[in-house]
């Protein structure tokens, strides 16, 4: 969602004359676009904070100038302790309040004194939930997305997991209106995206308005999109398993644009723990979905997000989550160590866990974890997978995809001894390549033919409107 919004913010610009540029030596304004949700955000944007602070003084000493911002979700929790630590900053402002830069500019650069501050003023907060959703504000893209675009559709989050900041950092659950993120993904289409990532904090949990008066859902957002020609590959990114609705487990047996691959965290195995964490499901809720989504779909591939080492966890409570990964089976996952957050119920709970415990603890679940990801990835091999390619490899003549799995795929290179006749012209299409070898944390393989392959959805022109 970052990479979003730091793209519309880009839009937001380029109408006061910004572009990106490469380097922030040669930046007028530097915005630092953050996620407080991993251990020690806020210590690492103080940390970059402190090395930008020399090229904005090197700037200014040169006359140039120079503005630093900080945005997302650490400005958003904690902007008067950035404003405090970090004088030097410009401009502090939420994931909520971006489309108000225009305004927040002006002012942090209007009657500039010697320190390159507003005569009068002090550093530009703007951390508030407008009434107004940003996205009526915002103009239309500027730039190309490439073979692979994002698409917000949903933000905020109502189900106050005990662990995480997102409902203090992004406010209430919001869905955009059916027609206008139809609007957008037609332009991202048109403009040469073939693969689209809806995006939210809780996904499906999006209900957005439809113009009959009604609300719809993500399985009927889903099959709308699923009308727009040219658009081959749909995904959607994260779920919470409270949202998990039949109609949505049907579109993936139904959509053929809609990938294979869904995210799913689940954080624990123990109903125990579950219950602490306030995540409103139990251990076999969960699996029940993940046995109803294969049912839909028997070759989807699941990953999903575990927490080690929350407050109270005993070792009878991590030996279920470690039975509930066998019983899952997954293609990848993402782990940590609870770290708490300031200001959820978590933090402030007894029974930490020392830091030697929960390392212990992590290591014997990745351990697992990994050995489930390289079964799944050494499974395609032989196999003959469609790949989207999306960029060139670090060597020359290596193009890189992603198949429907959501497993990066490279061919070229040191994979075939050699170029891709044509990889130029195969970028952004959808080519088969068979898989040679599965590497820890990619694919390697060679094309088979550089056309799409039968069954590829390349969008279904005169079935409906999406609106």
């Amino acid at each position: 969602m970052n990479v979003y919004d730091s793209a519309r913010m880009a839009d937001v610009l380029a109408p006061l004359g910004y572009g990106m540029t490469e380097v922030p030596e040669g930046a007028d304004m530097m915005i630092l676009n953050t996620c407080h949700i991993r251990e020690k955000a806020a210590e690492k944007v103080f940390s970059e904070l402190g090395r930008l602070r020399a090229i904005k003084q090197a700037r200014e000493d040169a006359g140039k100038p120079c503005v630093i911002a900080v945005a997302g979700c650490v400005a958003q929790a904690e902007g008067g302790e950035i404003m405090r630590r970090a004088p030097w900053v410009d401009m502090v402002f939420g994931p909520q309040t971006y489309h108000r830069l225009p305004e927040m500019v002006a002012r942090a650069t209007r009657a500039a004194n010697g320190n390159g501050r507003a005569a009068g003023e002090g550093p530009v907060l703007d951390t508030e939930f407008p009434a107004e959703a940003k996205f009526d504000h915002l103009p239309e893209e500027t730039a190309a997305p490439g073979p692979s675009a994002f698409l917000t559709v949903q933000e905020g989050c109502d189900k106050f997991c005990s662990f995480c900041v997102v409902p203090y950092t992004r406010g209430a659950e919001f869905s955009r209106p059916l027609a206008d993120i139809c609007a957008e993904a037609r332009r991202l289409v048109a403009a040469g995206a073939r693969e689209i990532t809806l995006l939210g904090q809780n996904v499906n949990a999006y209900h957005g308005a439809r113009q009959d008066g009604g609300t719809a859902g993500l399985g009927a957002l889903i099959r709308a999109l699923d009308k727009i020609k040219g658009l081959a590959r749909i995904r959607y990114t994260t779920s919470h398993p409270r949202d998990m609705d039949e109609e949505l487990i049907a579109a993936h047996g139904e959509v053929a644009a809609l990938m294979p691959y869904i995210h799913l965290p689940v954080q624990s195995g123990s109903d125990r723990i579950l219950e602490a964490m306030n995540r409103g499901h139990r251990a076999e809720q969960y699996l029940a979905i993940i046995d109803r989504l294969r049912a839909a779909r028997p070759d989807i591939a699941v990953s999903s997000d575990f927490i080690v080492g929350f407050p109270g966890e005993s070792e009878r409570d991590f030996e279920a989550t470690l039975a509930l990964i066998r019983a899952a089976g997954f293609a990848q996952a993402y782990s940590f160590k609870f770290s708490p957050r300031p200001g959820t119920p978590a933090a402030t709970l007894e029974n930490q866990l020392p830091e030697t415990e929960k390392a212990a603890r992590l290591e014997i679940l990745q351990n697992l974890l990994g050995q489930q990801q390289a079964a799944f990835n050494a499974a395609t091999v032989g196999r003959t997978l469609p790949v989207l390619f999306e960029r060139a490899g670090k060597q020359p003549g290596q193009i890189v995809g992603r198949s429907p799995y959501m497993q990066a795929v490279h061919v070229g290179g040191q994979v075939d001894g050699g170029h891709v006749d044509g990889g130029g012209a195969i970028m952004g299409t959808v080519a088969e390549v068979t898989i040679t070898k599965a590497l820890p944390n990619s694919l390697a393989g060679s094309l088979a033919g550089n056309s799409a392959p039968a069954g590829e959805h390349a969008g279904r022109a005169g079935q409906g409107v999406c609106a």
